[in-house]
């Protein structure tokens, strides 16, 4: 209901109790409880002073409603309890105080103090009850702002759920589109160079060029998304150790494999060799051509790991553009699976990577 309704109603209610309670009283009776009935329609916005009001008609009439909504009013709106206590306890005072006050005699001192007792306990009800619509308001309060906070971090959780998975999505996509566009542009450089008509030159020039160009746009893609997005779960599927003979042999580089690693080997550190072996035959690729490579697989007690290591180049290296995240990637691997990885120059002018991690997951 709308509240000036509720307060009108209030009002009426409380004119009629007191119309019934001051009809044999003298015209200050009747003022002061027109004064507490009015007061009722500020109940919202001060309930002390409409309580202090109503106390005078208290005194000189037997009002009930009034001084009732008056003190749950005040119960329901006032944070310290002591406050309404005290108003219950002085306006079951102001009913029991004799009154005239010039005529002591009006009634019994006996009587009177019963009358406080009896009215002390009707004027706590609506404290009490004002209190505990209180509490059940700020529970709800509560209960919202509970609810308000779990929506909150279930869409932080989908954040950052959707931040692992672009970092995953970023990682993936160096690892397997540029692997085979770069050996696209590798091969279209040989054939430019090796082709003997206008036009077979002019259509690898074409291939090396559109190549080149999908890896500088695809630097630019996992550069975005590498930007919002931290450690994440691998998606499957993905190669494993069977995979890597074949990676070597289909690499367009002369490259050797030598080593084995027992199937037992966990699935997440056959991935993370896989892709070591991956990004650095890549890397020959790119940045040392005509470079030779050897790939050793080895176990080192509880642990196991890959070497690639390649030899100088024999050829300035194509212009292709490099984001360095490949690296930094196969590292982010090697942390999460609690391993180490290492890369540098060797002391003949190659290049070496080397990855060790535990062969099953701590």
């Amino acid at each position: 209901m709308p509240a000036p309704l509720v307060d009108g109603g209030l009002v009426a209610v409380a004119a009629g109790d007191a119309w019934l309670a001051v009809s044999d009283t003298s015209l200050l009776g009747v003022a002061l409880a027109a004064v507490a009935c009015a007061a009722l329609a500020l109940r919202r916005f001060l309930p002390l002073t409409v309580v202090l009001l109503t106390l005078p008609a208290t005194v000189v009439a037997d009002l009930v409603f009034a001084p009732l909504a008056a003190l749950f009013a005040l119960a329901e709106r006032s944070r310290d309890r002591r406050l309404p206590a005290g108003c219950a306890v002085l306006m079951a005072a102001a009913s029991a105080a004799p009154w005239p006050w010039h005529d002591p005699d009006s009634r019994d001192r006996t009587w009177t103090l019963i009358q406080f007792v009896y009215t002390l306990a009707g004027t706590a009800a609506p404290v009490l009850l004002g209190q505990l619509v209180q509490a059940r308001r700020d529970l709800s309060q509560r209960l919202a702002e509970i609810e308000e906070a779990r929506e909150h971090e279930r869409a932080l959780h989908a954040q950052a759920v959707l931040a692992r998975e672009r970092a995953q999505l970023a990682r993936e996509m160096h690892d397997v589109v540029s692997h085979q566009v770069s050996l696209i542009a590798v091969q279209a450089g040989a054939l430019q160079v090796a082709a003997k008509d206008t036009d077979s030159r002019e259509a690898a020039r074409t291939i090396r060029s559109l190549s080149v160009s999908t890896l500088d746009e695809l630097r630019n893609m996992v550069a975005l998304l590498r930007a919002s997005g931290g450690r994440a779960t691998e998606l499957t599927p993905q190669p494993t150790l069977a995979d890597v003979r074949r990676l070597v042999a289909t690499s367009g580089i002369d490259a050797e494999l030598t080593g084995r690693l027992p199937d037992t080997v966990s699935i997440p550190a056959q991935r993370a060799i896989y892709r070591t072996v991956q990004e650095a035959l890549t890397n020959v690729r790119k940045h040392a051509p005509g470079a030779g490579a050897t790939v050793k697989l080895w176990r080192d007690g509880d642990h196991v790991g890959v070497t690639v290591t390649n030899s100088r180049p024999t050829r300035p290296s194509l212009p292709l553009p490099g984001s360095q995240q490949g690296l930094v990637g196969l590292r982010e691997r090697a942390e999460i699976l609690h391993g180490t990885f290492a890369s540098g120059v060797t002391s003949d002018g190659g290049y070496e990577v080397s990855l060790r991690i535990p062969a099953q997951p701590e």
